[in-house]
């Protein structure tokens, strides 16, 4: 893995636990990665990640990944909500929603596929601990949102996107499978939704969600 540039954040602090076993992925939600490194890399903005990964693909880390960076903020996974100690954040440079959402190029997602293969080589991570921020914040958050190629990462051995496979037994709700998968279940029911269509199927209909939602409990 290359690192193309280190630029140091003063917004971390130390791990409340020993296991990182997450990896978070995110958009910047800005216009250029000039403005995510000011907004990351400034105290008074108390936000930053462990990377950011540039629309051409560069690395740039910005705490070291023994740190526990602020790319969180208030979220929920599996029972967890400090997930900040969690994990590792990775910004993805990208308009965002609020600045002309695109695609993310492929020389971007092929960097954000070979970070993730190292950290989930050096820490272990399971499968479906690589997430959105907003699977871990699905009343807050959008990204890194419907365009994001959960697939391509997956066919590559980063995280879990399931085919819809007929016939699977359930007996539960589609909600009720998302809660039982790690979705908070404080929040709304078409929030937990909305979460799961943006990382696992945009345009599906309910019941091939339904089927990827068995799948995943399953696996």
């Amino acid at each position: 893995m290359i690192i193309n540039k280190f630029i140091s954040s003063p917004n971390y602090n130390e791990r409340r636990v020993d296991t990182i076993d997450m990896i978070i992925l995110h958009y910047t939600d800005t216009i250029d990665s000039r403005d995510s490194i000011d907004i990351m890399t400034h105290p008074d903005r108390e936000v930053s990640a462990h990377y950011l990964i540039d629309e051409n693909g560069d690395i740039i880390q910005l705490v070291e990944k023994a740190n526990r960076a602020w790319h969180a903020g208030q979220s929920f996974w599996r029972g967890i909500t400090d997930i900040n100690s969690h994990s590792i954040g990775i910004e993805i440079q990208n308009p965002g929603h609020g600045h002309g959402y695109r695609e993310f190029p492929e020389e971007q997602m092929d960097s954000v596929l070979i970070l993730c293969q190292d950290l989930v080589s050096q820490y272990d991570i399971p499968a479906h601990n690589i997430l959105a921020h907003s699977d871990i914040a699905p009343a807050r958050k959008k990204d890194p949102g419907e365009l994001f190629d959960w697939n391509f990462l997956a066919e590559n051995g980063v995280g879990i996107y399931p085919k819809p496979v007929a016939n699977l037994n359930g007996g539960q709700s589609l909600d009720a499978l998302l809660i039982s998968y790690g979705y908070d279940p404080s929040v709304t029911e078409i929030e937990r939704l909305t979460a799961f269509k943006r990382h696992f199927g945009w345009n599906d209909d309910e019941n091939a969600l339904l089927q990827k939602a068995l799948f995943l409990n399953q696996a």
